[in-house]
């Protein structure tokens, strides 16, 4: 008896979209806590303007948002990433996997954000001389394993600290994810479940929720043209991505254009031109990154990324850029190679 026919496929899918309801419910309450969990640190998708993708390769920078991407074909594979954030704030990702006959594909990473330098101030905004840090740190064991030439899945779990002046948090949380492969048609499809856990704490303090999101994405190679493009629909739990604006609200504009308006803030896209196999160039928009940072009318490049990834010799290196307001943005750089290459 086959257990994934076509009709199972389609029964698997309609089952995990009836569950999202069900798991952002189980994620109310308190504020959002381990902002670092919602910040992706591979420069391929930052540059592609995701944070997610299904493009089942060699990719280990892919496997941290989306662990049904976990295969073979990154056997030893090391990757380092590096993130030049806002006022200061640095990430960076160290990842390695490695494959086991019998157990499957696994791969760690350790991830980590610093704030050196916040700046301390009083009841009435005033700025103080004195400074204190903010930390955070996940560590995170994920696992892979294909179950037909056409299904994968996987399974992230999560170990998170924190530390923010003399404050103290741990946490844990779980992803999981299935991918499915359409090879004729060069078409890739993941439903990915993120940050499903909770916040450990005292007796008697309210747990802050995690940044719970169900995400589907879909890329697909092009047939005649060395062109992938890449479609994120984020936040599927919930459906007002606005936020309260005054002064649009005073424009009286329809229920059509909330309704595209909410719509539209859970697309990105993104797309990657390759040239010889060594070049890659990319190119990303979020819609909801560009509206929420506009300035008074002005939209600038908000939204938009771009980056370029370069196979020379044994590595792989990408950057991205992201636009986030004017005259801001945010450096992605990672290095990657294969450390089989380099023991015999």
């Amino acid at each position: 008896m086959k257990i994934f026919n076509v009709k199972n496929n389609y029964f698997i899918v309609l089952i995990l979209c009836l569950l999202c309801p069900v798991l952002s419910f189980a994620q109310t309450g308190g504020t959002q806590a381990y902002g670092i969990m919602k910040i992706s640190l591979s420069p391929r998708l930052v540059a592609m303007g995701v944070t997610s993708t299904s493009i089942y390769d060699d990719d280990i920078e892919l496997v941290a948002t989306n662990p049904s991407l976990i295969n073979a074909n990154m056997h030893n594979d090391l990757s380092l990433a590096f993130v030049d954030y806002f006022a200061d704030a640095k990430y960076g990702r160290v990842s390695y996997s490695r494959t086991f006959e019998k157990a499957g594909s696994f791969a760690a990473s350790l991830i980590y954000a610093s704030s050196p330098n916040m700046q301390y101030v009083n009841a009435g905004g005033e700025k103080l001389e004195s400074t204190f840090s903010a930390n955070e740190y996940v560590a995170v064991i994920g696992w892979g394993r294909s179950l037909t030439p056409n299904w994968s899945i996987g399974a992230n779990l999560k170990m998170i600290g924190a530390s923010y002046e003399q404050y103290g948090s741990f946490g844990l949380a779980v992803d999981v994810a299935g991918t499915y492969r359409i090879e004729e048609k060069r078409l890739d499809m993941s439903l990915i479940v993120r940050n499903l856990g909770l916040e450990l704490s005292k007796p008697g303090i309210e747990r802050n929720r995690m940044p719970f999101e169900v995400q589907y994405v879909l890329s697909h190679q092009l047939k005649h043209l060395p062109f992938r493009f890449t479609v994120l629909v984020h936040d599927m739990q919930r459906w007002n991505l606005r936020y309260d604006d005054p002064t649009l609200d005073r424009m009286n504009k329809s229920k059509f254009y909330y309704f595209t308006d909410n719509f539209m803030r859970h697309i990105s896209i993104g797309g990657e031109f390759t040239i010889a196999k060594i070049v890659f160039l990319r190119l990303g928009y979020d819609y909801n990154t560009a509206n929420d940072m506009k300035t008074a009318g002005i939209r600038g490049m908000n939204g938009f990324s771009l980056g370029v990834g370069l196979d020379i010799y044994r590595f792989e290196i990408n950057y991205a850029h992201a636009f986030h307001t004017l005259g801001n943005g945010e450096n992605h750089i990672s290095i990657k190679t294969s450390l089989s290459d380099w023991i015999k």
